[in-house]
């Protein structure tokens, strides 16, 4: 199968097109850029935002199927500058729908806990009505909707807390503070599922075989807080030099509101009798290894 990845050059689509060409796939990089110092494979210029190009683009060499994991993942970021997280996240999905849609195409689009207000008190399914709370989560959210309208054969991946050895992500942010920090203080009262982008890879390669398209949540087993997570980081690392100390969301400065509870229940892939997702303690474990290696 020949596979286009938006956003190939990201922590996720770096381990995605890894695992694609693994399983014996065609792999199309596309990425806007690439991080100076950054050594990837080649790949090829992509936005996302541009509506021509993208149809040129995906009609020049067809693909059978595209995963969209290009996106604007900063949460902040996008409170700040709501424009550029709905030209990104919905009008980029938008296109790619579009054509993918028109075209008979496969569109797997990676999609977000945000979509939630975390009100409930239970890991949400698939079926559970989204409301999100930030521009973020509203954006994200839009792209859904294009894909669910546009493009029949689909796939809609929520995942949460992502982390992964080729890009930012909260475990690496607390090793790199742990170098120098003795004590750090982290949110205790927001509650979510981590998960590897390894993990998340592996799912979205085994969804391309499926006829089953439609929603799904694809997260590690289990929840934790954010300084739970910042714990156990530190733990398994063998770090004890720095301290974690919790303090409620409500003392830590942003300007997105967050939901306190988000997590994903991977209902879908429980009902196919396909949920062989692993603990969120064993994919952090490997993912402090997989760091360690030069």
């Amino acid at each position: 199968m020949r596979v286009l990845v938006t956003g190939a050059n990201g922590m996720l689509g770096i381990d995605l097109c890894r695992l694609l060409e693994n399983a014996g796939h065609e792999v199309l990089r596309t990425d806007v850029g690439a991080r100076e110092g950054q050594r990837v494979p080649a790949w090829e210029p992509l936005d996302i935002t541009d509506t021509q190009v993208v149809s040129q683009r995906l009609l020049q060499h067809p693909p059978d199927a595209v995963i969209h994991c290009a996106a604007y993942t900063d949460v902040d970021g996008c409170e700040r500058n709501p424009d550029l997280a709905y030209r990104i996240n919905a009008l980029g999905t938008w296109n790619l729908a579009a054509v993918c849609g028109a075209h008979n195409i496969t569109l797997c689009y990676i999609s977000t806990d945000f979509v939630f207000d975390g009100a409930k008190t239970e890991p949400y399914t698939e079926f559970d009505p989204p409301h999100p709370l930030s521009h973020y989560g509203a954006s994200k959210l839009a792209g859904e909707q294009m894909v669910r309208q546009l493009c029949r054969r689909h796939f809609i991946a929520r995942t949460a807390w992502l982390y992964g050895v080729h890009g930012k992500s909260f475990p690496n942010t607390i090793l790199t503070l742990a170098q120098t920090r003795t004590e750090l203080n982290v949110v205790a009262d927001q509650v979510g599922s981590p998960t590897h982008t390894v993990d998340l890879a592996q799912t979205l390669v085994s969804l391309l075989g499926s006829p089953l398209y439609g929603t799904y949540h694809v997260v590690n087993a289990g929840s934790c807080s954010w300084f739970e997570l910042a714990q156990k980081t530190l733990e398994l690392a063998g770090i004890s030099s720095m301290e974690i100390k919790p303090i409620p969301a409500s003392q830590y400065p942003t300007p997105t509101k967050r939901p306190a509870y988000s997590v994903l229940r991977r209902y879908a892939l429980e009902l196919q009798g396909r949920d062989t997702l692993r603990p969120w303690q064993q994919a952090l474990a490997e993912f402090i290894a997989l760091r360690g290696r030069p």
